[in-house]
C-alpha cells in the first residue's frame, strides 16, 4: 500500500497521509513519498493550491517509534534532516498556497508538520499534541520555530513542556491555527477554500508567502524594502493586469495564477 497518495483535480493537488492504521504515523517511505509528491505539485503549473491531510482517523501521530529503537546520533541526524527538515523546506518554500486539513490527530512532529503550512484547517474532534516531552526528545519539524510565533513563548513552552493536548476548538482561539469545522462538514468546508485558493493569483499569493517568510527576521526598513521590491513583480504579472480589467469592467477576475 502507497503510504502516500496524489490526486489532482481544479488547480488542488491532494495530499493524503496513507497509512490510517498506524495513525499515519511518519516513516521514511512516507517522508521521502511526501517530499516528492510536494516536489510534483511546485514544479506543476496546473495546480495552484497544496492540501496536506491524513486518511482514517487521524492527520499524523508522529514518528513511527519502531524505526528508532535504538539510534546512533547519526541516526537521529539523518532522520531529522532527511524526513523532517527536508520536509518543512519544501512546505515553507514552494510558492503555492498549502493548507493543512487536519481530521484527526497531529501530535510531535505531525502536529509541526501542519503548523508549518500556510492556513490549518480541522476537524473539531482534531487535536495537536506537543508529545515530545513524553518521550525525551525536543519538538523538530519546525516546533520550536512556529509555535511560539503562533501563540507566543509562554504557551508555546508549556505546551511542549507539559505535552498538553489541545482540541480544535482552543486551538483556533489560542491563534495556532485559522478555523475548525464540525466533523461532518470539515472535508466539504476544507476542500472548499482549497478550491477557493486555486482560483486567485497564485503568482501574487506566491509572493506573499515569500514576504511572510522573511518577516520575523527583517527589520521594518527591510521588510518595507523587500515589500517595495516584491510588489514591482506583483504588478509584471498577468493577474495583475486582470485584475484591474476586471475591477474597471465590474466583473469577476479570470485568475491563470500567471
Amino acid at each position: 500500500m502507497q503510504t502516500v497518495l496524489l490526486n489532482k483535480e481544479n488547480g488542488v493537488g491532494y495530499i493524503t497521509l496513507n497509512r490510517p492504521e498506524k495513525y499515519n504515523s511518519y516513516n521514511r517511505e512516507m517522508a521521502l513519498a511526501l517530499q516528492g509528491y510536494l516536489d510534483d505539485c511546485a514544479n506543476d503549473d496546473s495546480v495552484r493550491c497544496i492540501y496536506i491531510t491524513g486518511a482514517g482517523k487521524g492527520f499524523c501521530s508522529g514518528q513511527d517509534l519502531s524505526e528508532v529503537m535504538n539510534p546512533s546520533p547519526e541516526d537521529f541526524e539523518k532522520m531529522v534532516r532527511e524526513h523532517y527538515n527536508a520536509t518543512i523546506t519544501r512546505i515553507r518554500n514552494v510558492e503555492k498556497p498549502v493548507i493543512a486539513a487536519v481530521n484527526g490527530v497531529a501530535a510531535g512532529a505531525g502536529a509541526n508538520i501542519a503548523l508549518a503550512c500556510d492556513i490549518v484547517l480541522a476537524a473539531d474532534s482534531a487535536s495537536f499534541i506537543q508529545a515530545f516531552s513524553k518521550i525525551a526528545l525536543i519538538p523538530d519539524s519546525g516546533g520550536t520555530y512556529f509555535l511560539p510565533r503562533l501563540v507566543g513563548m509562554q504557551r508555546a513552552a508549556a505546551l511542549m513542556m507539559t505535552g498538553e493536548k489541545v482540541m480544535a476548538a482552543d486551538a483556533v482561539t489560542m491563534g495556532m491555527i485559522y478555523k475548525s469545522y464540525a466533523d461532518d462538514v470539515f472535508e466539504m468546508e476544507s476542500r472548499k477554500m482549497a478550491q477557493q485558493l486555486a482560483q486567485m493569483p497564485t503568482k501574487g499569493i506566491g509572493l506573499t508567502k515569500r514576504l511572510l517568510n522573511k518577516t520575523f527576521g527583517n527589520s521594518l526598513e527591510e521588510q518595507l524594502q523587500m515589500e517595495k521590491e516584491v510588489q514591482i513583480q506583483a504588478g509584471q504579472s498577468h493577474d495583475f493586469r486582470e485584475g484591474v480589467q476586471a475591477f474597471l469592467e465590474k466583473r469577476k477576475p479570470d485568475f491563470t495564477g500567471k
